[in-house]
């Protein structure tokens, strides 16, 4: 079999981004170089790596079967230049993904728990929705990675092996909402009455969810602003443009001008906060990293 670590780099950023024009935006490629290198990652395994889906690719059983090996080849060329280069680690790395509001909920107070406590561990950090870092982690592109789910909470990707999960939270879904708007003075709202807002909400695609909108909300929600950055969204919510959804944790970080309203009539919206990794032994680090996020939350 004659791969190439090119094709194996595109190999596992396809299974990250879920989709070819994905892929290629992030690795700096046009499409058609990516494609090119998705056929001939084929031919040369002898069969089909890749499953065309509406809503995006995924990997078929002999695909994640060379991701695994890929991630294994990868990590070894990276330890070569680095021994080649001198350049050994003082520290361990460990890259941590993390859900869009997890940045400001839980982010800064692991790492400086961590700091004190395991300085020697070195943290990265990305974020993204939770279906992007499940596949971020199979593609061996993260390490750790905090999720998010909803009831049933089963926010694993039904491939094998069961990616290795800790549960560290449960949070309560509530609106933010304008201090001085409709619902001033008030700390719940009917979910009826929610039903025409103008809401603010995270762009999303077939692959990714809608985040900003209280669920089950009969007919299509009015989304008036779309952000991905908290920031964005808390200040237009301070600004009377809408109104969108948050995890309760966020209250001691709402900007002034923000209240938060628990939503009535309708089922509580529990969302659980796990840590995820792939199974196996973890590295001390990642064990280290696993416990600042536990105690800090």
């Amino acid at each position: 079999m004659d791969l190439s670590s090119a094709g194996l780099r595109v190999l596992r950023q396809i299974a990250e981004s879920g989709s070819f024009t994905a892929a290629a935006s992030h690795l700096g490629y046009t499409q058609s170089a990516v494609s090119r290198q998705a056929a001939s990652l084929e031919r040369s395994a002898g069969a089909a790596l890749f499953e065309r889906r509406p809503d995006g690719v995924r990997l078929t059983p002999a695909g994640l079967t060379l991701l695994r090996h890929a991630r294994t080849i990868l990590d070894s060329f990276a330890a070569a230049e680095r021994d080649l280069t001198g350049a050994l680690p003082q520290t361990e790395l460990v890259r941590l993904g993390a859900f869009l509001s997890a940045g400001a909920a839980i982010l800064p107070a692991a790492l400086t728990r961590l700091a004190a406590a395991d300085p020697q561990v070195t943290v990265t950090t990305t974020e993204g929705t939770t279906p992007r870092l499940i596949r971020a982690l199979r593609a061996g592109s993260i390490d750790l990675a905090v999720l998010t789910s909803r009831p049933p909470h089963r926010p694993s990707d039904g491939e094998s092996p069961r990616l290795h999960m800790e549960t560290v939270e449960d949070t309560e879904l509530v609106v933010a909402a304008s201090a001085t708007g409709v619902f001033a003075g008030r700390t719940a709202v009917h979910v009826d009455e929610l039903v025409d807002a103008a809401w603010i909400a995270t762009p999303s695609s077939n692959s990714e969810p809608l985040l900003g909108v209280w669920p089950g909300l009969p007919g299509r929600p009015r989304i008036v602003h779309s952000a991905r950055e908290w920031l964005t969204k808390l200040q237009l919510v301070a600004g009377g443009f809408g109104v969108t959804t948050v995890p309760s944790p966020m209250s001691a970080l709402l900007p002034p001008g923000v209240s938060l309203l628990r939503v009535e009539g309708a089922p509580q919206e529990i969302r659980r906060v796990h840590v995820a990794r792939l199974p196996g032994r973890p590295t001390p680090g990642i064990s280290a990293v696993t416990r600042a996020i536990t105690a800090a939350v």
